[in-house]
């Protein structure tokens, strides 16, 4: 009996030396419900811990985060392992865990002996509204657009084939203002006016040392209400004509000079007007079922207005009809624009029509090359030999262009 006494004595010497060196929160941690987290392998905690390998070194007595981090792993493998062996004791999923208890805050009122129970109020921070800047929506949209693009030739007087040099200079300037649809959806009013002028070197020309090859000035200007859709109610304008006098080479007979020819055209109809999303491609067609067309020629002494449709003797002829104007700008690259432009007139006895195109090869922001064709039909000109009532031009050119434009 004595023998026994000290074999019990001794065990209870034993667990309550035990239960004073176990971490009270491990002795938490193994009394917790079994909860599913998530998978584990071999390499996780399912193994026991290795033991004599050194994972880190502080320069610290670092013995109770050694210990701490051993307990921990101990703690999850048999955690792990009394859910593989009773898997009908995991009676939680973390992902399904139910909602914890509320928290409450007990106040007390001593003049009033209350004791009051409440959920805690939760103070929203303050929101913190930032002044949004105001936006100005313009009611015009400009665009400006200049270059000067240039050819040029070097012949020695010696070159076995011959030839002259030469220089070719092309200035073009083009100036639109519109009226922001954004701002004004039911209206259309559109402006523009460009200006291309065109000197030449001559040789050939025992007269003149230069000569013009390009002098063209328009104006048009389309003022619509909206119909339906892209369609607008519409009045157009359009007034050409050129600046400078032109002569034949080697001769003093004048081909043209200001407002000879000059031309001005009047239209009542409808407009459609388009543009993509992306800003790639817009279109504008302006049909005049009712047009007035006015053709000038200032200088009747040395000009024949005859070559411009006008009656010999007369400064001016009046007709009307009908006309109809397409615009067209497609950018086919990001470094290639298209621009299209068809006009036509008929008085119903005769038709003069103008069709120009302009294809525009960025190489650089400022520096780039252009090809512009511009084919002419015009019945009310005395008819031609071998072109009949045709006319054509083509200008190749490479030069520097700015580009100007507000939004």
């Amino acid at each position: 009996m004595r023998h026994l006494a000290s074999i019990i004595f001794a065990l209870i010497t034993f667990s309550a030396t035990w239960a004073q060196n176990v971490p009270s929160a491990s002795a938490n941690m193994l009394s917790l419900p079994l909860i599913y987290t998530h998978q584990q392998t071999l390499d996780d905690s399912i193994a026991a811990p290795a033991t004599g390998t050194q994972e880190y070194d502080l320069d610290a007595n670092d013995l109770w985060l050694k210990d701490a981090m051993a307990q921990s792993r101990r703690n999850n493998r048999n955690r792990y392992h009394a859910m593989i062996a009773n898997p009908q004791l995991v009676t939680y999923n973390e992902h399904s865990l139910p909602e914890p208890p509320k928290e409450y805050e007990l106040t007390a009122d001593p003049s009033k002996s209350i004791l009051t129970i409440a959920p805690p109020q939760v103070v929203e921070p303050a929101e913190t509204t930032i002044a949004e800047a105001p936006i100005d929506i313009r009611n015009w949209l400009h665009l400006f657009q200049s270059s000067l693009h240039f050819t040029q030739a070097y012949i020695s007087d010696n070159w076995y084939q011959g030839g002259e040099k030469n220089l070719n200079i092309l200035a073009d300037i083009k100036w639109e203002c519109n009226l922001n649809q954004v701002k004004h959806p039911k209206w259309l009013f559109n402006n523009s006016l460009t200006y291309k002028l065109g000197v030449a070197t001559a040789p050939g020309d025992s007269l003149r040392s230069y000569m013009i090859n390009e002098d063209n000035f328009l104006f048009t200007s389309q003022l619509g209400f909206k119909a339906v859709k892209h369609w607008y109610y519409s009045a157009m304008l359009q007034f050409k004509t050129q600046f400078f006098n032109n002569y034949k080479s080697n001769t003093r007979d004048m081909t043209a000079a200001l407002l000879s020819p000059g031309e001005l055209n009047l239209g009542l109809g409808m407009t459609y007007d388009h543009k993509t999303a992306d800003g790639n491609r817009a279109i504008t067609v302006a049909i005049a079922p009712l047009s007035y067309n006015l053709k000038i020629c200032r200088n009747i002494t040395d000009i024949d207005p005859t070559t411009f449709g006008i009656d010999a003797g007369h400064h001016t002829k009046h007709s009307f009809g009908s006309n109809i104007e397409a615009k067209l700008s497609w950018k086919l690259h990001p470094n290639v624009l298209w621009t299209s432009r068809l006009y036509a007139f008929t008085d119903y006895s005769y038709v003069q029509g103008d069709w120009e195109n302009t294809f525009d090869f960025s190489i650089t922001r400022y520096f780039n090359t252009k090809i512009y064709t511009h084919l002419r039909y015009d019945k009310s000109r005395p008819r031609h030999h071998d072109w009949k009532y045709w006319q054509f031009k083509e200008i190749l050119s490479i030069g520097l262009t700015y580009r100007f434009s507000t939004n």
